[in-house]
């Protein structure tokens, strides 16, 4: 796997000059075994008068800017370089007792899992319990990883992938009747689906790579991305992106990653002024691999 670099540009355009309030950015990724961020860059204009780090309940890596200027333009650039090592599914070394559904988890780990099982959307006629019943095998035994891959894949060959611009999530009852969704709502559905089966599972914000030569049917490449973490005992949280049909961390650069999508949002923010002084906003990502290292080798932060 080459090294990759990550461009993000939002831009809000505004008809006259507008005051902004706080914006939070969840856009540096998270570090690991798995990535290493080598470099990064995030560029503010107009300059904010006062930016901000930390880590939230969830370690996720957080940017709090505010403003003191008024403009007609906001824009926001991150460029990140990282070193992405990919796991197959044939890399997880699943405790035996987890290898076959159902199983229990541990009582050390229930403490710490159990706010990550609770269901968070309404199903009164059990309609994403009876869908992701359908993957447990009727002749036998259902192997756990089996089951959550024949889910990845179930996703992917029987909803259609339509982008959609507005914010927020599609409850998964209504994704299964309209048989299509975008990315995070193909989180939120495979999210539900293990919850109702009684397994950890947290929603995962993004990016996606897309090789050419390997990286054919992707979809949801753009702009940022959405998956599902599922805790598997033995491999830990385990990486199933169901829009294109991944088990493992194969292409997905990892961001943020929350119990539920309203705590993972890549960008958000306020502005003060008229409702029709807005003109929109646009979003524009690039992941590009490069045999290469950026120039620096730590990780490094600037503001104009």
């Amino acid at each position: 796997m080459p090294l990759l670099t990550v461009q993000h540009v939002t831009t809000y355009r505004y008809k006259q000059s507008v005051a902004f309030g706080e914006h939070r950015m969840m856009l540096r990724p998270r570090e690991g075994h798995d990535q290493r961020l080598l470099e990064a860059r995030l560029d503010i204009t107009p300059k904010p008068s006062e930016l901000r780090w930390l880590h939230d309940v969830y370690g996720n890596s957080v940017a709090i800017a505010r403003f003191a200027k008024r403009a007609k333009e906001l824009r926001f650039e991150s460029v990140i370089h990282l070193d992405h090592r990919p796991h197959q599914a044939l890399d997880f070394q699943i405790e035996d007792y987890a290898r076959t559904f159902p199983f229990a988890y541990s009582l050390e780990e229930i403490p710490d899992l159990a706010r990550s099982i609770e269901r968070h959307y309404r199903d009164d006629e059990r309609a994403v319990d009876r869908w992701a019943r359908r993957f447990l095998s009727r002749d036998g035994p259902t192997g756990t990883l089996d089951l959550l891959e024949a889910m990845t894949h179930g996703i992917k060959r029987e909803l259609s992938y339509i982008p959609r611009q507005e914010r927020g999530i599609q409850d998964p009852v209504k994704t299964l009747k309209l048989g299509s969704g975008t990315c995070r709502d193909f989180a939120v559905l495979m999210m539900e689906a293990a919850r109702s089966l009684s397994l950890a599972a947290r929603f995962v914000s993004g990016y996606l790579y897309s090789p050419v030569d390997g990286g054919k049917g992707h979809v949801g490449g753009g702009a940022t991305h959405a998956w599902v973490r599922i805790y598997l005992p033995g491999a830990g949280w385990v990486e199933f992106d169901p829009t294109n049909g991944i088990v493992g961390n194969r292409d997905l650069i990892r961001v943020a990653v929350a119990r539920d999508p309203a705590h993972a949002l890549p960008l958000s923010g306020t502005w003060t002024g008229f409702p029709s002084d807005s003109l929109g906003m646009t979003v524009d990502v690039s992941v590009t691999g490069d045999a290469t290292p950026p120039p620096a080798a730590h990780a490094r932060v600037a503001v104009p």
